[in-house]
């Protein structure tokens, strides 16, 4: 036996469409820019800044261990870790501002940043 939509089921099924259509244009809307630069910290310090628009691999040598970025057509991955998880490298490659990979083991933060002076968040009047 066949049940029939009701009229709540409509407006449920309705409602929870337009939500996460509204979700799905706020992520788009609000993703963030391309980003110009990856900036590496160890330990909370600078390790180094490195541009987007230049392929590089950067050899992260903390003495304690050792983390290989590689940044290749505007974005960032981290392909080599001697941290015994290597979560880091499963995580997908950066090119937006904002978006980080992250080495817990190993101390390592890699950030996407605008290029600009990223000591400001925003405009204060």
């Amino acid at each position: 036996m066949h049940k029939r939509l009701q009229k709540n089921d409509v407006l449920f099924l309705s409602a929870t469409a337009l939500l996460l259509a509204a979700v799905l244009a706020a992520m788009l809307l609000f993703r963030g820019k391309s980003g110009k630069q990856v900036v590496i910290t160890v330990d909370r310090e600078v390790f180094g800044t490195y541009p987007l628009s230049q392929d590089n691999v950067v050899r992260i040598d903390t003495g304690t261990s050792v983390n290989e970025l590689t940044i290749e057509n505007g974005t960032a991955k981290m392909t080599e870790a001697d941290c015994p998880d290597k979560l880091c490298m499963h995580q997908k490659a950066i090119s937006r501002e904002r978006e980080t990979i992250v080495c817990l083991p190993n101390k390592i933060v890699v950030t996407v940043t605008g290029g600009g002076d990223s000591s400001l968040d925003a405009i204060v009047n």
